[in-house]
């Protein structure tokens, strides 16, 4: 409904900003541009989404060898005691619980396919033991704002499209968003366990959050005292020893559990195809839309004023052509997704505002699409302090990612 709107929104705004240019300013070209702006992208849509199945199909079908390998068990026993404490009202034991840590260890891995069923059968579960069924209960909350805090190690679809529009390195955005996405994670974790007066201080949460956090400071402080250059060689350099590390231990395991590990590959490669097919429509819809915007230069105004108000309170303004991307990242994934590729088609994959929205991208889930179907899944009405606390996480993820791309590119 959210993406319905903000199409509307960039026609009927474009049109208005081309006849006041053809009227004022005698501006002859600007209808002309934007129609020949709507067939120029539509192909450029289409070969774009062509052009992600190779990638798509390799990672798919990697995912796929680690969640038949065990890879997702694996995960689920490591976070299962930190999840223990953050749903305390959930009864011990209770089968959600399985659910819940498969979907996170899931998401956590970039394997939507698998996350998604697990969420959905979790908030079945939860709603069997919620007292008032038309109303959230607080594990559902916590479950949901977790989900839309976008928690992930392998950002593929990014990588992905990266690589696809040219950037030179499409992993050196793998870092940035790891550190990007926990603060999210961590600001949506904590703004529920306020709400509902979960103690953060316990000796299991404390363990596991407290040393997280240690970790990523240190990776903080430690980076932003090397010089630029040094850092964006470390991140390259660790960003793709991870990824071969994680490709091998998926195999790996896979092996060791007697997994026939060609064809697992082919299985999950095969979705690569019908993702890339699939997402044809969403992305010439998005794209187009876009382009009539920027051709009709109501972009450019919209860049410009944001530009001006950060320029008077005396703020760098070079990520300021990312913003599109982050406002529309809680409110559609498909639309943010536009938004990003239309910034590096533009800009260059490997221009500074690009890196700043992939890292955005990455950093947090769509908020009001996840909660409209995990929510709407069980006829959840009531949403209490859900979509707040969801935007609490947006808000920091997308400031994390600003400053995080700061450190590592600028």
């Amino acid at each position: 409904m959210a993406l319905n709107y903000i199409w509307i929104f960039f026609f009927i705004s474009a049109f208005i900003t081309a006849l006041v240019k053809l009227i004022f300013f005698g501006d002859i070209d600007v209808f002309p541009n934007m129609v020949a702006s709507t067939f120029e992208t539509s192909k450029l849509a289409f070969d774009i989404s062509i052009g992600l199945t190779g990638a798509l199909s390799l990672w798919l079908g990697i995912l796929k060898i680690g969640e038949k390998g065990g890879i997702i068990k694996i995960f689920s026993r490591l976070i299962a005691p930190l999840f223990s404490k953050l749903f305390p009202e959930l009864p011990d034991k209770h089968p959600a619980f399985g659910s819940i840590v498969m979907n996170i260890a899931a998401n956590m891995l970039g394997l939507d396919n698998a996350a998604t069923p697990m969420g959905l059968k979790a908030m079945e579960q939860m709603q069997d033991v919620n007292p008032k069924k038309n109303t959230a209960s607080n594990a559902q909350i916590m479950f949901l704002v977790l989900n839309t805090s976008g928690l992930t190690i392998i950002p593929i679809s990014i990588m992905v499209y990266r690589a696809e529009l040219g950037a030179a390195d499409p992993s050196d955005i793998f870092i940035p968003i790891m550190l990007a996405t926990y603060f999210s994670t961590m600001a949506g974790l904590i703004a529920v366990s306020i709400f509902q007066k979960i103690n953060l201080f316990n000796k299991t949460i404390l363990s596991y959050l407290g040393g997280l956090t240690l970790f990523i400071v240190g990776l903080i402080y430690w980076l932003s005292g090397l010089p630029k250059e040094e850092v964006q060689q470390i991140s390259r350099l660790a960003s793709n020893i991870i990824l071969m590390s994680i490709i091998v231990l998926f195999i790996t395991l896979a092996f060791i559990r007697k997994v026939n590990v060609y064809e697992a590959f082919i299985e999950g490669a095969k979705d690569g195809f019908k993702i890339a097919v699939k997402i044809i429509p969403y992305l010439v819809a998005i794209l187009v839309s876009i382009a009539v915007f920027r051709a009709a230069g109501a972009m450019d105004y919209l860049i410009n004023g944001i530009i001006f108000v950060f320029d008077s309170v005396g703020i760098n303004t070079d990520f300021v052509q990312a913003l599109p991307t982050a406002l529309m990242k809680p409110l559609s994934g498909s639309g943010a997704r536009g938004m990003l590729m239309d910034l590096m088609k533009t800009e260059g994959a490997d221009s500074f505002a690009s890196r700043v929205a992939s890292t955005v991208q990455g950093a947090t889930d769509t908020t009001f699409y996840v909660i409209a179907v995990y929510f709407g899944a069980v006829g959840i009405k009531n949403t209490r302090y859900a979509v707040t606390a969801g935007l609490i996480a947006d808000f920091t993820g997308i400031i994390a990612a600003i400053l995080i791309a700061y450190l590592f590119f600028h």
